[in-house]
């Protein structure tokens, strides 16, 4: 969760505090401004004190996308590489670790073509697979929102000639064009809120989708192998996210003056980096999602989603708060862990004083 913002030297007061405090002491530090990441990296831009917005429309729209699907058009998908219901505890773990080394095999194959061709292959990767992703799953929402409209009339020949029009025509074509036209946007479009409704539109999809496909104990053991990978890749010297932010940023030397001038300043106390302003990776947004929609599902009780959509709030702004002293970090493992250890907490309950 990298942030980005105008460099901002603060100084100190002409009338000193008899009482300083954490706050006063704080708005003297220098802001430090961190590196920009280029606009076609799929992140979320927005002011650090609105960062729940765009966290919350995903876990809602996910979540009204996956209750119409798994409950309302009775659509229910079990699909994972070891099902849970012959592999057990096992076949839960074994999920888990399959999905983590999957997306570290794919981060080391985006830094190694990056390294080959250039920045200008982020492009295409994202072009492929956002082009993919957003035609197959639009296609899928579409057709299950089009199917419950149509079964609410009764089924007449003139009816069921309308629905084969619209589910075998006119959908996929709107949807071609759709798709077309958000790639168009988000590689061409300068617009910030333009590649912000895009990022998001992508990523409540994703989790939509998958939280109607992956079994509910597998996707908390993909989430937490995730977590942990989050951690590996973006702190870590040589982690794959970091090194494509580094790349991307033109400014994959550690060893840099001003980088190492920036650091010091920081681990001195002297100064802060500016978190005015945030972005909030397409993963974060669809993970957190993600986790509120098979929450959702699982229990079927809107309470504990709320309560887990707050805990995820809580660690994004924890997390918000350890960038100022970090210049970036990773936006899962606290959110996560908070939203999964709220949902034990009522499993718990549950089970045992209910």
């Amino acid at each position: 969760m990298p942030t980005n913002s105008e460099n901002l030297d603060i100084q100190d007061d002409a009338v000193e505090d008899p009482k300083p405090n954490l706050a006063s002491s704080e708005l003297q530090k220098e802001i430090i401004e961190k590196d920009l990441v280029p606009h076609y990296l799929p992140t979320y831009r927005i002011k650090s004190s609105l960062y729940p917005i765009p966290i919350i429309i995903a876990v809602v729209i996910a979540g009204l996308l996956a209750y119409l699907t798994f409950f309302v058009a009775d659509i229910q998908v079990d699909e994972s590489y070891f099902p849970e219901d012959e592999f057990g505890a096992l076949g839960v773990v074994l999920n888990g670790i399959i999905f983590t080394v999957i997306a570290a095999i794919s981060a080391f194959t985006i830094i190694f073509l990056l390294r080959r061709f250039g920045v200008g292959i982020l492009k295409y990767l994202f072009g492929l697979s956002f082009g993919f992703v957003s035609f197959f799953m639009t296609l899928m929402f579409l057709d299950i929102i089009i199917f419950l409209i149509f079964v609410q009339f009764p089924e007449t020949q003139i009816v069921l000639n309308f629905y084969f029009l619209f589910s075998n025509i006119y959908i996929p074509a709107l949807t071609l064009i759709s798709v077309i036209l958000l790639l168009y946007y988000y590689f061409f479009s300068k617009s910030i809120k333009t590649k912000n409704f895009i990022v998001l539109y992508l990523s409540l999809l994703v989790s939509a989708s998958m939280s109607i496909i992956l079994p509910f104990w597998s996707t908390l053991a993909i989430l937490i192998g995730i977590s942990f990978w989050d951690i590996f890749a973006v702190l870590y010297k040589r982690g794959p996210i970091k090194a494509m932010i580094d790349i991307v940023s033109e400014n994959d030397d550690e060893s840099s003056p001003r980088r190492i001038e920036d650091e010091e300043r920081i681990k001195s106390g002297e100064g802060v980096y500016d978190t005015s302003k945030l972005e909030i990776g397409i993963g974060d947004l669809a993970f957190y999602s993600l986790l509120t929609s098979s929450v959702l599902l699982f229990t079927n009780n809107i309470l504990i989603v709320i309560l887990t959509t707050v805990a995820i709030l809580i660690g994004t702004g924890i997390t918000i708060l350890g960038l100022k002293r970090n210049r970036i970090l990773p936006g899962l493992p606290i959110s996560i862990f908070l939203g999964i250890g709220t949902f034990a907490i009522y499993q718990l309950i549950v089970t045992f004083f209910i």
